[in-house]
C-alpha cells in the first residue's frame, strides 16, 4: 500500500493508537466482531470514505473464521437444493478472490468425486458439475479454475492410488479453491487499517450507548489494560456470527435475527497417509465429506451437528472423530487410524434458525436487518460470500446515515500483499538467491505474505538467526513468529501457533514442542518478561492437554466440560 494510504501494520503501537483514537472522536461505523464478516464490513466501509472502528473480544478470526474447511467454493451440494442464486453468487466471489482480490492467499484445488453407480450417477453428477462450471463462467470474467472432466476408474486410480478399487466405478474431477482462513481475515483487517480503520483485538463490547431508542455507540473494555471507555458511533454493526443473539441481548429485547450453531469438526493427517495428487469429495448420508490437500497434510471434514454448549471453544468428541474416520476409510485401500491424526479442530457455523430442526438443512444465505435506529445486524452466509454480506451491511449503514455514501468498491480493491505478487512469484528464484533461502521457502513465504514478503525477508537480513526453521515445526521460519507479533496483531502464543501459523494442528505434538521458542521470539516485540513467557507456554500446554482429553470423551457434554478446564489467557466476560 502506497501513496495516500496509511500503514497496514497491526502491532502493539498501532493497537494503542487505535484505542486512543476510538475514545477521542466519533466514528461513522463501529463494527463488533473481528471474524471474516466484521473484517469485510470494516474494509467495505473504509473504502467508501467512512471512518471506522472495530473491536474483537478475542484474537482476530478466533471463532468460526479460523475453523472452516478452508475452502472458497460455490457449494456444489446447494445445486441439489436448487439454490442456483447462492451458488452463482459464491462462484462469482471465488473468481474475484482468485484473480483480483487475493491471488496470494486463494488458489485452485482439484477434487475427485468417486461414482458408485455405473449409469445414472455419471449423468447426474456430470450435469451438476457442468452447471457449476457454467455458472462460474457466465460472470464477465474467467472462472480462474479448469473445467471438470469425466474419468474412468483406471484414470481416477492414477490420480488417487489410495482409493479402494472396489469402492467406486469411475469419477468426475472438478476444481474449486482454498484459503488460509485465519490469515485471510488478518489480511482483510490490515487492508482496512491501511484505509484508515482503527481495529483492536482483545477489546470487548460490554454495552451499548443509547439516546432514547437510538444506538449511538458502544461501551468497550480493553481486556489487556483493563480500561473501559465509550466509543461514539453514528452506526454500529453487529457482525458476531454465532454470538449474534448474545450481542442483541445487550441492546435489550429479542431481535429479528436468530442464529443456531452447527458444529463441524476436521481432522488433519500427514500427506503421506493418503496417496493422491487430488482432493476427494464423498457423499455421506447427511452431507458431503471433503479430503482437502493442505501443504504437507490433508484436512478431512466435516460433520454437521447441533451445538448448544460453549461457543468460544467447541469441542470435538471421540464420536465425531470416529465418524469422519469411518466415512473416509470406506473408500481408502489403507484405512486411517486415530494414530494417524495430527490435529483436530472444531468450528461453528452461524446458521439462520427457524427453518428446520436439522442444522444441515438450515440456510447458508445471509440476512441484514436494522432492528433499532443506529444498529445494523448481519448474520448467516458462508465464508466465500463474506464480501457480499459486508457490502449489504454497509448499504444498510449508508441508509441510516444522512449523507451520500458511495457504493461498494471492494470488488476492485486488492488486499495488502496482492499487488505485485505474480511478478514476485515469477522472480522467486532471484529472491531465493538474494536472501540465501531455498526457493521452496520463498514459495512458502510468497503464498502467505504475497508482496509483503520483503518485510519478512528484511527481518532475516537484519538477524540471520530468524531465517532458521522453528524447532518442531520446520515448515515455518522464526522470522514469521516475530513478524506475527510486530505486524499481524498477534498478542499471545496461541494467536501465533493456532492462527498466524497452523502449527497447533499440523504437528503431532500440537505445537507444544515449539511453544517455548515461539514465546521467546514474541517476547521482544511484545515486551514480555520471563514470567510472562512461562505463563504463555503453561497456558498453551494446558489448552492442548484439555483438547486432547476432550477428544477422548464419548459425547459433546463430556467433551465440552473437559475442554473448559483450560481457561483463556485473557478472560472474556460472559454476556448477560
Amino acid at each position: 500500500m502506497t501513496g495516500a494510504l496509511g500503514g497496514s501494520r497491526l502491532g502493539p503501537a498501532e493497537r494503542e493508537a487505535a484505542l486512543r483514537g476510538l475514545g477521542e472522536r466519533e466514528v461513522d461505523v463501529f463494527v463488533v466482531g473481528g471474524g471474516v464478516v466484521g473484517a469485510g464490513v470494516a474494509l467495505d466501509a473504509a473504502t467508501r470514505g467512512l471512518t471506522v472502528g472495530l473491536a474483537e473480544a478475542r484474537d482476530f478470526a478466533s471463532g468460526t473464521s479460523s475453523r472452516s474447511s478452508k475452502l472458497i467454493h460455490g457449494g456444489l451440494r446447494y445445486l441439489e437444493q436448487l439454490n442456483f442464486e447462492l451458488v452463482r453468487e459464491a462462484l462469482q466471489e471465488r473468481a474475484l478472490l482468485l484473480q483480483r482480490i487475493a491471488p496470494h492467499l486463494v488458489r485452485p484445488v482439484p477434487f475427485l468425486f468417486p461414482l458408485t453407480h455405473r449409469v445414472w450417477e455419471r449423468g447426474y453428477v456430470g450435469a451438476g458439475v457442468t452447471l457449476y462450471d457454467t455458472l462460474g463462467a457466465s460472470l464477465g470474467m474467467t472462472r480462474g479454475v479448469p473445467r471438470h472432466r469425466q474419468l474412468s476408474r483406471a484414470r481416477a486410480l492414477r490420480l488417487a492410488p489410495a482409493l479402494k478399487r472396489s469402492a467406486f466405478v469411475g469419477a468426475v474431477q472438478y476444481w474449486d479453491a482454498q484459503v488460509d482462513d485465519a490469515r485471510y481475515v488478518m489480511t482483510l483487517l490490515r487492508t482496512a487499517a491501511a484505509y484508515g480503520a482503527r481495529v483492536a483485538s482483545r477489546t470487548q463490547v460490554v454495552g451499548f450507548l443509547r439516546e432514547g431508542e437510538r444506538v449511538t455507540g458502544v461501551r468497550v473494555r480493553d481486556l489487556e489494560g483493563g480500561a473501559e471507555f465509550d466509543v461514539r458511533a453514528r452506526q454500529v454493526v453487529n457482525a458476531t456470527g454465532v454470538w449474534t443473539d448474545d450481542i442483541q441481548a445487550l441492546v435489550g429485547g429479542r431481535g429479528q435475527i436468530h442464529v443456531r450453531a452447527s458444529k463441524g469438526i476436521h481432522l488433519v493427517v500427514p500427506r503421506d497417509r493418503i496417496h493422491s495428487s487430488t482432493g476427494l469429495i464423498l457423499r455421506t448420508e447427511k452431507s458431503v465429506l471433503f479430503v482437502i490437500p493442505w501443504g504437507r497434510h490433508w484436512i478431512i471434514g466435516t460433520t454437521d451437528t447441533d451445538w448448544r454448549l460453549d461457543l468460544a471453544h467447541p469441542a470435538a468428541s471421540r464420536l465425531d472423530i470416529d465418524y469422519l474416520l469411518a466415512h473416509v476409510n470406506a473408500v481408502l485401500g489403507v484405512p486411517l487410524t486415530r494414530d494417524d491424526v495430527e490435529g483436530v479442530y472444531a468450528g461453528l457455523r452461524p446458521l439462520l434458525a427457524g427453518e428446520s430442526d436439522e442444522t444441515s438443512k438450515l440456510s447458508r444465505e445471509h440476512v441484514v436487518t436494522h432492528p433499532v435506529p443506529g444498529l445494523v445486524m448481519v448474520a448467516g452466509g458462508k465464508y466465500t460470500t463474506y464480501r457480499v454480506m459486508a457490502k449489504d451491511a454497509v448499504d444498510a449503514v449508508a441508509h441510516g446515515l444522512d449523507q451520500r455514501v458511495p457504493p461498494s468498491c471492494t470488488d476492485r480493491v486488492p488486499l495488502v500483499g496482492a499487488e505485485g505478487y505474480q511478478a514476485l512469484w515469477n522472480s522467486r528464484q532471484r529472491l531465493a538467491d538474494r536472501s540465501g533461502l531455498h526457493v521452496a521457502r520463498i514459495e512458502h513465504l510468497l503464498q502467505r505474505y504475497g508482496s509483503l514478503v520483503d518485510e519478512v525477508l528484511a527481518l532475516i537480513a537484519e538477524n540471520p538467526e530468524l531465517g532458521r526453521p522453528l524447532t518442531g515445526a520446520d515448515d515455518y521460519l522464526r522470522a514469521e513468529v516475530v513478524y506475527a507479533a510486530t505486524c499481524e496483531g498477534a498478542r499471545h502464543l496461541d494467536d501465533v501457533l493456532a492462527r498466524r501459523t497452523h502449527i497447533s494442528i499440523e504437528t503431532f505434538h500440537r505445537g507444544v514442542a515449539t511453544a517455548r521458542q515461539a514465546a521467546e521470539l514474541m517476547a521482544g516485540p511484545l515486551g514480555w518478561d520471563e514470567a510472562q513467557v512461562s505463563r504463555e507456554v503453561d497456558h498453551y500446554t494446558k489448552r492442548v492437554e484439555a483438547e486432547r482429553a476432550s477428544q477422548e470423551q464419548d459425547n459433546d457434554l463430556e467433551a465440552d466440560a473437559i475442554r473448559l478446564g483450560a481457561p483463556e489467557i485473557v478472560p472474556v466476560a460472559p454476556h448477560p
